[in-house]
């Protein structure tokens, strides 16, 4: 394989690996409660959480792979230590999430083939853990996470052909919400955190610099893999928007238990509950892959075993994640503290990579970051700080509660 053809490889893989890693069971979920309360104002906030989360991307992106630093090497050549204490809180909060990851996949597969739930813990983690398995693993991994998202993206537009959503509405509603900016705010600041919140921002990043894919020279392919990768995760977001649009708009109350797949069921009948399993699956396997992926690459340059061994790293991280879920069967608890790390986790590592942007001894004496991503950052790490906190007072309210 050409040099040429093996970087454009990873360029796609990096950006599919980003997108997928946010489509988890989480955003299939969060997408279709909030289409269903917020029908077709939700657009508005898609829209609104999409800008924000490229600037968060951008900068991160650019940072890091110009540097051909990892996000827990800048944090410490910023400040030492700082990088342990960012790595600490996103492999906790990727194992945790992880655990959601394994047990969306078993409901996918009860969903898809009517497997049983213990069975399906087990089957979704084993189907991970093969692909770290193979001799080239990272080629495996970005070919598989490409499949599963085109996948996904063909399954939910088959949907979108079948309930025919309310187009014109949605276009209107993206532009000039009729449920009002502010009632919207909460919902555009949770779709923030879980598109780049955590370890997702960093997944294909981390992908750019294992590939070689560093430095200013290869400034204009490391944002157009970035950009790529948001493009995908808003084009399923879109799709799925739409899809569910066209469900609720005719009066059906989705199931809160499993939103997406019940949308998809009243939509098109048992067929399309199935099809609801497949993207749920597909949500799931790529999820895991992209958490644990990320997740171990925030370990491995603090101990060179770990490097050495870090296909199998990934699988006891897989294993690891597999096993709580079936001996806790629904780990709530931990889900809730998950949730209040990954909201506190975005406005830490992005404002640590806008400090280190302006930084000559990290970024090199010639580089200059672009004043309008730094502007522009710098709202983003407000805002999603204001998320953080508050989700973080919230989930402490329900766990004392």
């Amino acid at each position: 394989m050409s040099e040429k053809k093996k970087s454009g490889g990873a360029l796609l893989g990096a950006a599919f690996l980003m997108a997928t890693s946010a489509i988890g069971p989480g955003f299939l979920t969060q997408t279709a409660t909030f289409t269903g309360q917020y029908q077709a104002s939700f657009g508005f906030v898609i829209l609104v959480s999409i800008i924000l989360a490229a600037i968060a991307q951008m900068n991160i992106w650019r940072v890091l792979c110009i540097t051909g630093l990892r996000g827990q090497d800048v944090a410490n050549k910023l400040l030492p230590g700082l990088g342990y204490f960012v790595s600490f809180m996103i492999v906790l909060g990727g194992l945790v999430f992880n655990i959601g990851n394994v047990g969306g996949g078993a409901l996918g597969l009860n969903t898809l083939l009517g497997v049983p739930t213990a069975a399906g813990y087990v089957i979704a983690g084993v189907l991970a853990i093969v692909i770290f398995l193979l001799k080239n693993a990272k080629s495996a991994m970005d070919t598989l996470t490409k499949v599963l998202g085109g996948i996904m993206i063909g399954v939910i537009f088959v949907m979108i052909l079948v309930v025919k959503p309310p187009v014109g509405d949605a276009l209107k509603n993206t532009v000039i919400p009729s449920a009002g900016v502010n009632n919207l705010v909460p919902a555009i600041l949770t779709l923030l955190g879980g598109t780049v919140g955590g370890y997702i921002t960093f997944s294909g990043a981390h992908r750019l610099i294992d590939a070689g894919i560093t430095g200013e020279k290869n400034l204009k392919e490391i944002t157009k893999s970035s950009v790529m990768g948001m493009g995908i995760a808003s084009l399923v977001r879109v799709f799925l928007f739409l899809a569910i649009l066209g469900v609720v708009v005719k009066g059906v109350t989705l199931d809160s238990g499993n939103p997406a797949a019940d949308a998809f069921r009243h939509g098109a009948g048992e067929i399309g509950y199935r099809f609801a399993g497949l993207v749920l699956l597909c949500a799931a396997l790529t999820s895991i892959i992209g958490a644990a992926y990320t997740s171990v690459s925030f370990l491995k340059t603090f101990h060179t075993s770990i490097a050495d061994h870090e296909n199998q790293v990934i699988i006891g991280f897989i294993a690891v994640s597999t096993l709580i879920m079936l001996v806790l069967g629904n780990p709530a608890l931990l889900l809730v503290l998950a949730g209040a790390f990954n909201g506190l986790i975005l406005p830490i590592t992005l404002g640590i990579c806008l400090i280190a942007s302006q930084n000559k001894k990290i970024m090199g004496k010639d580089y200059k970051h672009p004043m309008v991503l730094l502007v522009l950052g710098a709202i983003v790490v407000v805002l999603s700080a204001y998320l953080g906190v508050t989700t973080f007072m919230s989930n402490l309210g329900k766990l004392l509660g």
